[in-house]
């Protein structure tokens, strides 16, 4: 019986451990992945401390996946062996609940992640639903398409569902894993791009990523800064921080946007006042499809946005993992081989 080397979490908030476990051929609608990189994203904190409902372990992370088709299962007619794909946090729908009728596919009932509800892309091989694939262009290296799956996606399709228009003033809150990418993408939509972020040290990050202004949020009143260059359509929330979030809210123009994608559990503390009178919308916006990512990517080759990302083997990923939780990377770190 075939094995492959996987990370193993053997219970909520055990230590990440390199073992061999069965290879799973793929059964009917799934197709089985030789992965060559998978990016480790800050949710992976929360799902392996347990934080999801109805978690089973051992639980094998990842779910910013690359990699190429090394076998199909039954019914899959339209990816091949030796396709080079990419999935994301979307891991596949059922194509039968209210949400997939209505084709809101990222909303289904019955959503599979990769690592929650089968096992994730630390590891050498994974099988998942042909329906989470996302063709990578052949511009892309999987290291490069890889989180693309899920920080790409989740900026990307933020922004390009906001009412803001190339010209308009978008301010990007955090510059991070998720922020770096989105600052990238507002410049290469056409936004005036504003970073925020704490410290005078991510200025010059910012600068290099396409920001046209930078506010560092530890020197004076955010919002204030905000309208003093006029005033923000949109700010994209990347920064898990709900009270830093709230501060932006009085630099949005009236009709503005504050589109939320840093996940905190903490309340948003915001008045309805602050709300009503200007006509500011408040949004939440998940991850994206296996289009969506294909987009994501293609729109990423076209503008040359990529992610920032250190690259460490599989067998070091407890090593990697530990650097994303302290705060210790270049942007994201992608394990490869």
């Amino acid at each position: 019986m075939a094995t492959h080397k996987a990370i193993q979490i053997r219970s909520a908030g055990a230590s990440l451990e390199l073992v061999d476990v069965e290879t799973t051929s793929p059964a009917r609608g799934e197709v089985r992945i030789a992965v060559s990189a998978c990016g480790i994203c800050g949710t992976d904190r929360a799902l392996a401390n347990g934080g999801f409902p109805n978690m089973s372990w051992p639980l094998t992370l990842g779910h910013e996946i690359a990699g190429t088709i090394a076998e199909l299962g039954e019914d899959v007619d339209d990816f091949g062996v030796g396709d080079r794909v990419a999935v994301g946090w979307f891991g596949g729908h059922c194509n039968r609940c209210d949400p997939c009728r209505t084709g809101t596919f990222i909303h289904c009932a019955n959503l599979k992640v990769p690592s929650w509800h089968y096992p994730g892309g630390y590891a050498a091989s994974v099988t998942v639903p042909a329906n989470a694939l996302a063709r990578i262009p052949a511009e892309l290296s999987d290291a490069e398409a890889a989180p693309m799956g899920c920080a790409g996606v989740t900026t990307y399709n933020a922004l390009r569902h906001t009412k803001a228009l190339p010209g308009d003033r978008v301010a990007v809150l955090g510059v991070g894993g998720l922020g770096h990418l989105g600052v990238q993408f507002c410049r290469a939509m056409g936004f005036e791009t504003v970073a925020i972020a704490r410290g005078a040290a991510k200025g010059e990050d910012a600068r290099q990523l396409g920001a046209h202004h930078y506010i560092d949020s530890t020197a004076g009143d955010v919002a204030e800064a905000l309208r003093r260059l006029g005033g923000a359509a949109v700010v994209l929330a990347t920064a898990a921080n709900s009270a830093a979030m709230a501060e932006t809210v009085g630099g949005l123009l009236p009709g503005g946007e504050l589109v939320v994608i840093g996940v905190t559990p903490d309340p948003l503390p915001i008045s309805p006042s602050q709300l009503i009178i200007p006509g500011i919308s408040v949004t939440g916006h998940p991850a994206g499809t296996a289009k969506d990512i294909e987009e994501t990517m293609h729109f990423a080759v076209l503008s040359g946005v990529r992610a920032w990302i250190e690259e460490r083997p599989l067998a070091q990923a407890a090593e990697g993992y530990a650097a994303m939780e302290q705060g210790r990377t270049h942007y994201r770190i992608v394990l490869t081989g």
